[in-house]
């Protein structure tokens, strides 16, 4: 293509056009990972929810270790206190590690709905892209040969003067 005073114009519009795509396509990419690290953020919660019951169980535990220490040998028995404990905590815990696993599939299904939608985005980003640069391309033809044309016109006006 021969310069023409639009011709900057032109490839300034087309490179703003490609790096919108290009920017759309990271955006995609972003999403998908911020779902991935999430979900990965939340399978990691199970063994901190784990961790966090065992380590405050066994608080509990030498707390009532350090009741029945300073108490009379024989007087007080705290194992049904103990169990009831245990019971409690391991509840706690199961119901917790059941509601993360409910959020971590709901999460997961999520991320494959976004994946799908993502695909389906992406491509007609890419078609519009390539139809608008089509058009582009045609329109910067067309003013190219408006341009030969009136320079052609300005040269036989010259000759003739």
């Amino acid at each position: 293509m021969t310069q023409n005073p639009f011709t900057a114009v032109f490839n300034a519009q087309r490179t703003a056009i490609e790096q919108h795509q290009a920017l759309t396509h990271d955006a995609l990419e972003a999403q998908k990972a911020a779902f991935d690290a999430f979900t990965t953020g939340l399978e990691t919660s199970e063994s901190l929810i784990e961790g966090n019951a065992e380590l405050t169980k066994g608080l509990v535990h030498a707390t009532f270790d350090t009741l029945e220490e300073s108490m009379p040998e024989g007087s007080t028995d705290l194992e049904e206190l103990r169990t009831a404990v245990d019971d409690g905590f391991d509840a706690a815990t199961e119901a917790q590690i059941e509601s993360l696993e409910a959020l971590v599939e709901a999460v997961e299904e999520s991320s494959v709905a976004y994946d799908e939608f993502a695909e389906e985005y992406a491509v007609v980003v890419d078609d519009s892209v390539e139809n608008a640069l089509e058009a582009h391309d045609q329109f910067a033809d067309n003013v190219q040969k408006v341009s030969i044309s009136i320079e052609e016109a300005a040269d036989e006006f010259d000759v003739s003067a």
